[in-house]
C-alpha cells in the first residue's frame, strides 16, 4: 500500500511555523512557578528566547531548571503544576 500526502494550499515551511516540543529530561515533579505564590515562568501565548527557564522539576529534592531549547511562542502548556512527569513526557509546545 502506498501512501501519498499532499501539500495543502497555504502551507508553510517557514522554521517559525514549525511546532517545538519541549520534553523532561527526568523523572521528577513539574513547577511551573519558582515559588508558591509567584507568578509562573512563562504563560501560553509568552514570547521566550533559547536558554529562558520555562519551569522547575524537582528530583530527588534537587530543583532542576528547564531551559527552552527554541526561541518561539508557548502554544500550549501539557502539564499541571506539581504534577509527576515521566523522562522524555512533553511539557510545552512552542511555534
Amino acid at each position: 500500500m502506498r501512501v501519498v500526502t499532499e501539500k495543502t494550499e497555504g502551507e508553510s515551511k517557514n522554521k517559525s511555523d514549525e511546532e517545538n516540543i519541549i520534553k523532561s529530561p527526568l523523572v521528577g515533579r513539574f513547577y511551573a512557578a519558582p515559588s508558591v505564590g509567584s507568578d509562573n515562568y512563562v504563560k501560553v501565548g509568552d514570547k521566550v528566547e533559547e536558554g529562558q527557564t520555562l519551569a522547575i522539576i524537582e528530583a530527588m529534592k534537587l530543583m532542576n531548571e528547564i531551559k527552552s531549547e527554541y526561541s518561539g511562542t508557548v502554544k500550549s502548556i501539557l502539564v499541571e503544576n506539581e504534577e509527576l512527569v515521566e523522562y522524555g513526557q512533553p511539557l510545552f509546545v512552542l511555534v
